[in-house]
């Protein structure tokens, strides 16, 4: 019953497995599956080289929900661990419904036509995973994943309500390329150039993208400039933590970055609807993908760290109270270990421990769950345990922006 398929095979991927290999009192038989093979098999003799172990790898196209339902069928894995696209969660989630077997991702399902995040097409699941007594959990990354656990802790342990909750994502990383995104380009520019939202007073407020910025010293890692932005937890968090006044997100970039990405959008570089060129219809972004450089090779010249985590106000025991809690994670300690930098680390990493928890009974339910809704306590324990420690302390103020 620890048997797992993952679909997908970029450095989240690879990260997960790595992480799963390593690891075999936790996991029985390990399926890697992508619509490219040779990605997985490159992935395969990565473990075999570093922990002796093997896995299995297959081709599947994650879009056609019949075959990915004849690769569960033929594997009987008792979860599938989708690290795919994020296009693909709902053909994933359809698969496991028609084969039996629970789900798992780390980003919430986006049209590809649209770059819109939210939830309401995964919650619609509700009622077909309890109907069928299987278990899907959504976000099971960092960002979202492990800020939300984040924040189900503090709850928890430090605050008896919480009325801001800020997230910060900081990568500290200098890969030495001119430009370049450290996850699939395709995504991380859709949601960098999307409008920015914000949850306050039980509205959300939408502002244009990369248009609020603020400066913040982050542990280990120095005084960077970030952005409030959107993020796919700031809709659940809004929903599951009660009474929460106001959440915001905000992550950092460099200048450098910023100057490449606004060129990138005056030449319609990053446009999502087709264009003619030469007779074929082709998507600038994609195009524009396949030229940047692979996130998955960037491991290798990537050095520094990075720091994400929550800062929430509210009161314990009657008594104002600001809480920090992070972690910090370094982008060559992460190469070392599994072949591939920090923020794929970051991500793989909890997608395994998720996968752990739910294999082994300790997370369970009939339905579609977001990370929040569960337990915290046996989360953060396997993060210590398994690359991601963190920190928390009590601030001496609020945020003052």
């Amino acid at each position: 019953m620890k048997d797992v398929l993952v679909i997908g095979a970029g450095g989240v991927s690879s990260v997960a497995v790595h992480k799963m290999a390593k690891n075999p009192q936790l996991f029985g038989k390990i399926t890697l599956a992508s619509r490219r093979r040779f990605k997985c098999d490159a992935i395969a003799a990565s473990v075999k080289q570093r922990f002796g172990a093997d896995i299995d790898t297959a081709q599947v196209d994650a879009d056609d929900v019949d075959a990915t339902v004849r690769l569960i069928e033929q594997v009987k894995p008792a979860l599938v661990v989708n690290l795919a696209l994020p296009y693909q969660d709902l053909p994933i989630m359809d698969a496991c419904l028609k084969a039996g077997v629970h789900y798992l991702d780390t980003a919430n399902y986006e049209p590809r036509d649209e770059a819109k995040f939210e939830y309401r097409w995964q919650w619609e699941y509700q009622e077909r995973f309890k109907e069928a007594g299987l278990m899907a959990l959504l976000g099971s990354g960092f960002d979202p994943g492990v800020t939300s656990v984040f924040a189900a802790y503090l709850k928890k342990h430090h605050l008896d309500t919480i009325d801001t909750l800020d997230i910060l994502d900081c990568n500290g990383g200098d890969h030495g390329q001119h430009f370049a995104t450290n996850f699939n380009p395709e995504i991380n520019i859709r949601e960098i150039t999307a409008p920015a939202r914000h949850y306050e007073n039980g509205e959300w407020i939408e502002t244009p993208a990369l248009s609020t910025r603020q400066v913040y010293n982050f542990e280990e890692v120095g005084t960077k400039n970030m952005y409030l932005m959107y993020h796919e937890e700031l809709e659940s968090l809004a929903k599951h933590i009660p009474g929460i006044k106001r959440i915001r997100f905000w992550m950092t970039f460099g200048d450098q970055y910023l100057r490449y990405l606004d060129v990138l959008q005056n030449v319609g570089m990053t446009r999502i609807d087709p264009v003619m060129y030469n007779g074929v219809e082709i998507i600038p972004l994609q195009f524009l993908k396949a030229v940047l450089p692979e996130p998955s090779d960037l491991g290798q010249t990537t050095k520094g760290k990075t720091n994400i985590g929550d800062i929430a106000t509210g009161t314990k025991d009657g008594e104002a109270k600001t809480v920090r809690i992070y972690n910090v994670c370094d982008h060559e300690a992460a190469f070392e270990e599994t072949g591939n930098q920090a923020v794929s680390y970051t991500t793989g990493v909890p997608a395994m421990i998720g996968a752990a928890l739910m294999l082994n009974g300790t997370w369970k339910g009939e339905g579609v769950f977001n990370m929040e809704q569960l337990d915290p306590d046996p989360f953060m324990d396997m993060l210590n345990q398994h690359g991601l420690p963190w920190q928390v302390r009590e601030l001496a103020e609020p945020l003052r922006f």
